[in-house]
C-alpha cells in the first residue's frame, strides 16, 4: 500500500496537493529525560538537546544558527521541523527555562498555521508524547539542561 501510494504522489502533486512522506509517519515517542539526556523512540542516540519530527528526530546543534539562551530560540532553529509537516511544535525551554522563545520565533510558526506550545522541557515532552500518542502531527525542538 505504502509503495502504490508513493507511486501517487506525482499525481496528487500535479492535482496541487502537497503531500510529504513526513506526512504518512507518526511522530516519535520521546522515550526518557533526564538531565543533559533524552532519548527518542526509533533512535539509538542519546541527545542532549533534539529536534523531533513525524519519522524522525536529530541532535539539536546550536552552533548551526548562532543560538544562545537569550535571545533564544530563532526561526531558523524550528524552520527544519516546521518543514516536516507538523501540526503543532512543542518548544522545551530547559529545565529551569533558561532557554528564551522570542516573540518572532512564536510567529514564525503561527503564520504558517501551527500551533505553538512553549513549556519548561519536563512539561513540553509530557505534551509532546500526549500530543503524539493522540496522532496528532507534532514535532518539538527540546533544550534538556538549565
Amino acid at each position: 500500500v505504502y509503495v502504490r501510494f508513493l507511486e501517487l504522489l506525482p499525481t496528487l502533486h500535479g492535482l496541487g496537493l502537497q503531500i510529504s512522506v513526513h506526512m504518512l509517519m507518526a511522530s516519535p515517542k520521546i522515550a526518557s529525560l533526564s538531565w543533559g539526556q533524552m532519548k527518542v523512540q526509533g533512535s539509538t542516540l542519546t541527545y542532549k538537546d533534539c529536534k523531533v519530527w513525524p519519522g524522525g528526530s536529530r541532535a539539536w546543534d546550536w552552533r548551526e544558527t548562532g543560538t544562545e539562551h537569550s535571545p533564544g530560540v530563532q526561526p531558523a532553529d524550528v524552520k527544519e521541523v516546521a518543514e516536516k509537516g507538523v501540526q503543532t511544535l512543542v518548544i522545551g525551554r530547559g529545565m529551569s527555562e533558561a532557554l528564551k522563545v522570542p516573540p518572532s520565533t512564536v510567529e514564525y510558526l503561527e503564520k504558517q498555521g501551527i500551533d505553538v506550545r512553549v513549556l519548561q522541557t519536563e512539561q513540553a515532552v509530557k505534551e509532546y508524547n500526549a500530543l503524539a500518542a493522540r496522532g496528532i502531527r507534532v514535532g518539538g525542538v527540546f533544550h534538556s539542561t538549565c
